[in-house]
């Protein structure tokens, strides 16, 4: 029975995988077809790669794309980390409950409805829809991911590390930059890398909030894609999967990596 039972999870995984990213993959091979009918194999070249060079709209997309994925990045960064901090190191102050809700708000929030909201924020405060609104959209919800992330590290730390720093001279601040942000550097890479990636991959929002002369690179593979796929879009897509794998594997290795110095500083602990 048990047995039996394996076998069909076995069977069900691979069903699933397969359902999941056959489609990936076979993105990825006709992206060097030789024929511009993507569904028609004529042999393996990197034409439409080389062609991607000459296509404008998508190199200025791509640029678009880069600039709002680095600046709303770095920037959910520090406030996601700040409102971690907040959230791990007081446990009780006014409007905590509040502040929780609204952090944790767009995990569970459909991106239609987090566009819709802040379109009409943007329209409310007469605000040119534009490079500088999705900017803003795309901090708004990658920084609730960082502080998730920020947070389980600051959940399991040693603070008789800073209370030693600080019975030695330190000042607060010194503390943090010279103590606290070392060890928890892991946990906030890896919170940039996550937003970083979830900021390139965004459709939905960005379409809600963007202007004139700011297309990013999804919303321009979607409405070309609307008009037939070509080999171009297979290549680009192929690139963006490149780089958002990339992402989430350097992100997962810098996690591991805090786990290991994590349970590293517990051993320490429980030796002392």
């Amino acid at each position: 029975m048990r047995q039996g039972l394996s076998k069909i999870n076995v069977v069900g995984l691979v069903v699933g995988f397969s359902f999941l990213y056959l489609p990936i993959v076979l993105l990825v091979i006709f992206s060097f077809n030789a024929s511009r009918l993507v569904t028609v194999w004529a042999g393996f070249s990197t034409v439409w790669y080389r062609q991607l060079w000459h296509n404008q709209a998508l190199l200025d997309a791509a640029w678009v794309t880069l600039r709002v994925g680095l600046i709303s990045a770095s920037v959910a960064t520090l406030l996601g980390t700040m409102a971690a901090l907040a959230l791990s190191r007081y446990p009780r102050f006014f409007g905590r409950t509040l502040m929780t809700g609204m952090v944790y708000a767009p995990l569970v929030m459909p991106e239609v409805i987090t566009g819709l909201s802040l379109l009409l924020l943007f329209v409310a405060l007469d605000l040119n829809r534009g490079f500088v609104t999705i900017t803003l959209a795309h901090i708004s919800f990658t920084m609730c991911f960082v502080t998730v992330v920020v947070q389980s590290r600051l959940m399991s730390f040693d603070r008789s590390l800073e209370d030693a720093a600080m019975d030695l001279g330190a000042t607060p601040t010194v503390t943090f930059f010279q103590v606290t942000l070392p060890l928890i550097w892991p946990a906030v890479a890896a919170g940039w890398m996550l937003a970083f990636t979830l900021s390139l991959d965004d459709l939905v929002i960005a379409s809600f909030t963007t202007g004139p002369g700011a297309t990013t690179l999804p919303m321009k593979i979607y409405s070309q894609v609307r008009l037939g796929v070509t080999p171009e879009i297979n290549a680009v897509c192929t690139i963006l999967i490149a780089i958002v794998s990339t992402g989430v594997i350097v992100a997962t290795l810098i996690n591991k990596r805090r786990l290991i110095l994590q349970a590293r500083d517990e051993r320490l602990a429980a030796a002392g």
